[in-house]
Formats: structure tokens, C-alpha cells, sequence
């Protein structure tokens, strides 16, 4: 539609048409699908994968923690500085889009996690090298979007979740999960960065989605 009117426009300019014939036409409105969630057990079962144990299984507990926690998008979550952690406010300060600053807390699972990781795990993988960044490699770099996906991969296998998940399924959950427990939907739009409360509505559909379906399967006339 988009194309059939712009060439009907050129046509109208160059004097071929006299009357626009898409005018009056309506685009086709396409749903928006629900995304896919995870519940909480589901979401602790992950979180809780890698082995904290080692150096990189204490890194991916704390980025999933933080990820899950702040609700943060993976490429505000990826490239996190050490000034933009305030770990005694227990708070993030990350750039969205449109350059839209936002300072969100982290909760208390996920600042004791990047405390702990801070501490023990991040130096044994800088070696004595230099970095701003505070989620790094074994080779001291900055993790890229494409590694965090791969290592989200691995943990939903390790935790037999049977779904579709990517980091941005966390981001969904964060902002179901929020709703379930009762939060507002404006405040969940602030968290999230969403500059219209539209985009962030269709959180409540899955809200409502859930709820239906504990309905089904615990109520006598489900």
C-alpha cells in the first residue's frame, strides 16, 4: 500500500492522474504477536545455570541476573561501563534509544551478583589488563551481542526450558512479571524506556494470557 500510494502521488505531480485512487484506501492492520514468556520458575532455572563457581559461570550468573533484574535491553546491557553501576544505590544508568538517559535499580540479587563478580570474577579475567567495560572476555574485551546470545543458548539447554528464548526474552519477562505483581503500566513504561505507552500494552495481553491460563488448569469450571 505504502508503495502503490507514493506512485500515485508521482503520478498526480506529473499530471498523469487527475484523483488519487488510493486516497480513501485503508493499510491493512497486522497484529502485533504475543511474546514469548517465560515463567519464573523458568527464569530462576536459567539464571541459575551457569556455574558460579568459575570465573565465567560467576560473569554469565551476574549478566543474566542484571539483564533480568533491570529489564535492560541486551545492547544497553552489553557494552556497560563501571561508572554507569552505583552498586551502593543499588542502580544502572544506561543511554537508550533515541538517547534517552534512564537510571534503573537493579534489585538486590542482581547488585550482590555484580558485586560478586566485580570482586572476584572480572579481575581473574582482565589478568592485570585495563578496562572500562564491566563485562569482559578471557581475552579482557568488551562481550559482544552475538556471544551473550550464543551463552544464552547454552544455559536454556542446560536448564531443559523447552521454549524460544533469546536475552530479549528476559526483557519480556521483567516486564510481565512486574505486572503480575501488581505494578502500573506507566511505571513499567518508564522502566522499560518505551516513549508510548502503546508499545508497552501489549505486556498486559500477556498478563491477561497467563492468568487465562491458570484459570484453565486450576479452576473446577476452567
Amino acid at each position: 500500500m505504502s508503495v502503490f500510494k507514493r506512485f500515485y502521488q508521482f503520478l498526480l505531480r506529473e499530471g498523469k492522474l487527475r484523483v488519487d485512487p488510493s486516497l480513501n484506501v485503508e493499510a491493512p492492520k497486522i497484529s502485533k504477536g504475543l511474546p514469548s514468556i517465560l515463567i519464573e520458575d523458568e527464569v530462576s532455572r536459567l539464571i541459575e545455570s551457569p556455574d558460579a563457581k568459575t570465573t565465567i559461570g560467576l560473569r554469565d550468573r551476574a549478566m543474566l541476573e542484571t539483564l533480568y533484574g533491570s529489564g535492560l535491553r541486551v545492547s544497553e546491557l552489553v557494552p556497560l561501563k563501571m561508572n554507569q553501576v552505583n552498586l551502593s544505590d543499588g542502580v544502572v544508568r544506561v543511554m537508550g534509544k533515541g538517547a534517552k538517559e534512564r537510571v534503573l535499580p537493579l534489585g538486590e540479587q542482581a547488585s550482590d551478583w555484580i558485586a560478586h563478580y566485580l570482586q572476584e570474577g572480572r579481575p581473574a579475567l582482565l589478568s592485570g589488563r585495563l578496562s572500562d567495560d564491566i563485562f569482559v572476555t578471557n581475552r579482557g574485551s568488551a562481550m559482544s551481542r552475538q556471544a551473550f546470545w550464543n551463552l544464552v543458548q547454552k544455559y536454556v539447554l542446560v536448564s531443559g526450558i523447552r521454549k524460544k528464548v533469546s536475552p530479549h526474552t528476559l526483557r519480556h519477562a521483567f516486564a510481565t512479571h512486574l505486572l503480575n505483581h501488581g505494578a502500573d503500566l506507566r511505571s513499567v513504561q518508564i522502566l522499560l524506556g518505551h516513549a508510548d505507552v502503546s508499545t508497552t500494552q501489549i505486556y498486559t495481553h500477556v498478563a491477561r494470557e497467563r492468568l487465562k491460563n491458570l484459570h484453565q488448569q486450576h479452576h473446577p469450571r476452567g
